[in-house]
């Protein structure tokens, strides 16, 4: 019989709790630390397996771990985006610029508020639609999949043509064709890359191997981690002294985003290759959102710029501190600029609204991850691709599945209050350590990983990648596009 049946009918409670918090607390640790990402623990849980399956322990546990990491990891990395400007992987890449946007103002705790309000509110929602997405997705999937490659280049189209990139006077109107092009540039070379690394995947010799090694180690914590480790080594940090905890958004926005989002997440979860970040930018491009996630949360402003002796003292701290704040995340807008174009507070609400959204998007696409596996028999994350290698699709009985939807639940609540209470504090914390310190460590810690488990062939796909992932930010152009690293193999495999 196979070990996750057999849970079914010899469950120890001690063991189920102490699963989901392990997860748990590893999902903390994962959202909270720059460059790590669930599926590092996923992938070193599946490598462990078999060692902690011969001393006794089932591997229905393990997968409990694995799954409440998941979620509660998509709760926590809201905290790095908005504080460190750190996203973890692609899926928080988007919150980054709205999220520091609250964090100047004087906001950082309410945006993360907001984004654990978002999370918490899209586990609800989606468990709504479980049963109708299941039954309408089981029902049309296999037409679905026959037209695959071409559903997956609509929404790498969509993404292409919705590039806008920095907005610069005087840049002339073509200029928007050229961040289109560059978008596209990153798209195929990060395709071309992902091509490479699967192919020569067998040339992984790692020195810690369980069976568990897998290419998307070196790929992604290249691209999305590492990449984001370095520009900060390169630049600087501004953190407020202060952080302002309180909810202003109506209730009206509040509702759109947590269903945008969750919609969102839960429709792309079905798509392979479609990551969380990719179904933010369709949540807020089909709800006709105007805030340009990535590069135009700061709009220039077409004025004659004021003598120095025109401002008033504090307007003038207000604009150094924006000024110094623009130089640490590597932009060359000039210093005349403002924050919203016409209606500065409605820039601000659209920016809270997005954070609901994309929260909602990633905790939404975490735990349709696990119906779509036991629907359609697919993995569409590494933390499903490391269940389903632990367990298989046949263990997923009802009983075992209400068991994992139980564990989304209380890894959810205390995701939430744990959220809660860091946002409120973290800015204290952060105040006393060098963050280029913890950059270090964290990247260093990352490439120790990625030698162990992968060999030096992944190092050399890690030392590649991360340049490459590092190209977004100097292009102005999104993160998002990197995901061709993925999305491109994958179209060719459905052509």
């Amino acid at each position: 019989m196979n070990p996750g049946l057999e849970t079914a009918f010899s469950l120890s409670l001690p063991l189920l709790l102490g699963s989901v918090l392990l997860g748990y607390l590893l999902g903390v640790f994962s959202g909270l630390v720059p460059g790590i990402h669930t599926n590092n623990f996923a992938l070193m849980l599946v490598a462990l397996s078999p060692i902690l399956t011969e001393q006794g322990l089932s591997p229905f546990y393990i997968a409990l771990t694995i799954l409440s990491n998941a979620i509660a990891h998509t709760f926590h990395d809201i905290i790095p985006s908005v504080f460190l400007g750190a996203p973890d992987g692609g899926d928080m890449a988007l919150a980054v610029l709205p999220g520091h946007r609250l964090l100047l103002e004087g906001f950082g705790a309410e945006a993360v508020r907001l984004s654990a309000l978002g999370s918490a509110a899209s586990v609800v929602t989606s468990l709504i639609f479980v049963l109708p997405f299941s039954l309408f997705f089981g029902a049309v999937y296999p037409y679905l999949e026959e037209y695959m490659a071409w559903v997956l280049l609509f929404i790498v189209f969509l993404m292409l043509a919705s590039e806008k990139g920095e907005q610069i006077p005087g840049q002339g109107s073509l200029a928007v064709y050229r961040y289109k092009a560059l978008a596209f540039f990153l798209f195929f070379i990060t395709g071309m890359l992902g091509l490479f690394a699967f192919r020569m995947e067998s040339s992984m010799e790692p020195f810690i191997n369980f069976g568990g090694a897998s290419i998307l180690l070196p790929l992604l914590s290249g691209l999305f981690g590492a990449s984001q480790l370095v520009i900060s080594l390169m630049t600087g940090s501004s953190m407020p002294t202060g952080s302002v905890s309180r909810m202003e958004l109506s209730r009206k926005r509040i509702v759109r985003g947590v269903l945008s989002g969750s919609v969102a997440g839960s429709l792309v979860a079905w798509l392979p290759g479609v990551s969380s970040a990719i179904a933010a930018l369709l949540a807020r491009l089909f709800t006709g959102g105007n805030f340009d996630t990535e590069n135009a949360s700061l709009r220039v402003r077409k004025k004659e710029v004021q003598k120095p002796e025109e401002f008033p003292a504090s307007e003038i701290q207000d604009k150094d501190i924006q000024k110094s704040n623009l130089q640490a995340s590597g932009s060359s807008a000039p210093l005349s600029v403002s924050w919203g174009a016409d209606d500065p507070d409605s820039e601000l609400e659209n920016a809270k609204e997005f954070l609901v959204s994309v929260s909602c998007v990633n905790t939404s696409n975490a735990i349709f991850g696990l119906v779509a596996f036991v629907v359609i028999g697919k993995t569409r994350s590494g933390a499903m691709a490391a269940i389903s290698e632990i367990l298989g699709a046949e263990a997923f009985g009802n009983f075992t599945l209400l068991l994992f939807f139980a564990a989304i639940l209380l890894s959810s609540l205390l995701s939430y209050f744990s959220t809660l209470f860091i946002g409120n504090n973290i800015h204290r914390f952060l105040l006393k350590i060098d963050y280029h310190k913890l950059c270090f460590v964290v990247l260093l810690g990352l490439s120790t990983m990625v030698l162990l488990f992968t060999g030096f062939f992944g190092l050399f796909v890690f030392i590649i990648s991360t340049p490459i992932g590092m190209m977004a930010s100097f292009m102005k152009v999104r993160k998002s596009h990197a995901m061709g690293v993925i999305l491109l193999p994958v179209i060719l495999y459905f052509l």
